[in-house]
């Protein structure tokens, strides 16, 4: 048994046999990367799912092969994968072996074989891609691999999966605590691609959990990891890097990005990673209005500030130049890290959790309603006799991100700038430091 709560099983198998489908099957939802193209899956990739009511963990793999199989994959790269790989046998409760009946057995399952004896893990053998009489007569060839039956599934044609689950769920060890994880805060690491999300991940967790390397884009799918931070915990969620939607590439580097975002959904609080050597780019800019529209709390972190010295700047600088290229999360904090000399970090979760109680705090109604009536008070909107805009009240509907509905007798007549200034009235006075304010104004008689 291992030392989590909730049974893991883990996939694995050489390059393109189909284990990001399998994974799909299993979860009934695209949240793996499917490609043609060998090598996709280059991180772990974990989700919490249920079969036959048995809850547990489910690992998707990168593929595990010869180091000259690929030559098209960076050395480095490829090297990190198969640690990847080890790291998620050494954690797995059971473990798909994920072979190709179209292929037959090549000298990378052989290996992969070895090692899954060696682990001692119970293993269950699917021999993929049987989608034909002939294809799944001939699976009878993997039992030489010696590690039990295959059986032989079609995982696009969802074509015995259910035996293959059956097989899982039988050696699941018996666990009463299949609780979901519970954390005081949920983080996503955000940001584009190559600004050290992955580094900061590994810094945070100690553990190599995420691969790290210069090549621009290595991270494509998200790692959910837990850690603890003055007796608090945390879900960290790192995503792949977001780039603006004219330069998304179709295939993988979509899919990529609509994980990103899917991540920053799950969150209740993101990092926004810049790079010390650009700061605030337009990309940057863009990512973050894709948090603003999630309605999540942004803590700003400028990353590689050890690099600053060579550059001769301060951080007076690098925030003047952030806050005048990025106006409009002008109430976000901002935190300055080196993930690779693991220093700012204990700064930035502190601001964090101060991000957090902010974006959940709720307001007393009386308070919220005087507050907002004197801000009318003091500035009352442009009107003139026939058509002015008046405001009646306003409560607070959700926190969480923070959500207020305001009175008016006609919301058409609500002018962006007016909306701005009772925003600021209210950050005036609540603080909401790092917080979106959903605001929505409802007329006489509107729905």
């Amino acid at each position: 048994m291992k030392n989590h709560a909730i049974p893991l099983v883990a996939i694995v198998g050489r390059p393109n046999v189909g284990k990001s489908t399998i994974f799909n099957r299993i979860i009934g939802d695209r949240q793996a990367i499917v490609s043609d193209i060998a090598g996709t899956t280059r991180d772990r990739l974990i989700t919490q799912t249920e079969w036959a009511d048995t809850t547990f963990l489910l690992v998707d793999t990168g593929g595990l092969e010869s180091a000259n199989t690929n030559l098209s994959t960076p050395s480095e790269i490829l090297d990190k994968v198969q640690s990847q790989v080890d790291v998620a046998i050494s954690d797995a409760d059971v473990i798909i072996f994920a072979t190709d009946a179209n292929t037959g057995i090549t000298p990378d399952d052989v290996e992969v074989a070895q090692k899954l004896r060696v682990a001692g893990n119970q293993v269950v053998l699917a021999v993929n891609k049987a989608d034909n009489f002939q294809r799944e007569a001939n699976t009878a060839e993997f039992y030489k691999l010696g590690l039990g039956d295959p059986i032989p599934i079609s995982a696009y044609h969802n074509h015995g999966v259910d035996n293959l689950m059956l097989s899982v769920i039988e050696r699941l060890p018996n666990n009463d605590l299949n609780n979901e994880f519970e954390s005081d805060v949920r983080l996503a690491i955000i940001g584009r691609a190559n600004v050290g999300k992955s580094q900061m991940l590994n810094s945070l967790t100690g553990d190599n959990r995420s691969i790290v390397s210069h090549v621009p884009g290595t991270t494509r799918d998200a790692i959910d990891s837990s850690i603890s931070h003055k007796d608090k915990s945390i879900l960290l969620i790192d995503t792949a890097g977001i780039r603006r939607r004219g330069s998304v590439e179709p295939g993988i580097e979509n899919y990529s990005v609509i994980r990103s975002i899917r991540a920053v959904d799950r969150s209740e609080v993101c990092l926004l990673v810049l790079d010390a050597s650009e700061l605030a780019t337009s990309q940057d800019s863009h990512v973050a209005s894709y948090l603003l529209q999630a309605y999540r709390g942004i803590v700003i972190v400028v990353n590689k500030w050890d690099l600053s010295k060579s550059q001769g700047m301060s951080k007076d600088d690098a925030k003047k130049i952030i806050r005048e290229k990025m106006k409009f999360i002008h109430f976000v904090p901002i935190q300055f890290t080196s993930a690779l000399n693991k220093t700012g970090l204990d700064s930035m979760l502190d601001t964090v959790f101060k991000v957090h109680a902010q974006w959940s705090q709720s307001l007393p109604r009386y308070d919220l309603r005087r507050t907002v009536l004197n801000a009318v008070a003091d500035h009352p909107p442009a009107s003139n006799p026939r058509h002015g805009l008046k405001v009646f009240g306003v409560t607070q509907d959700i926190c969480g991100p923070p959500g207020f509905t305001f009175y008016v007798n006609k919301s058409d007549l609500v002018h962006f700038s007016y909306r701005r200034y009772l925003e600021n009235s209210i950050r005036k006075a609540y603080g909401f430091e790092g917080a979106p304010l959903k605001m929505r104004f409802k007329g006489r008689g509107e729905q």
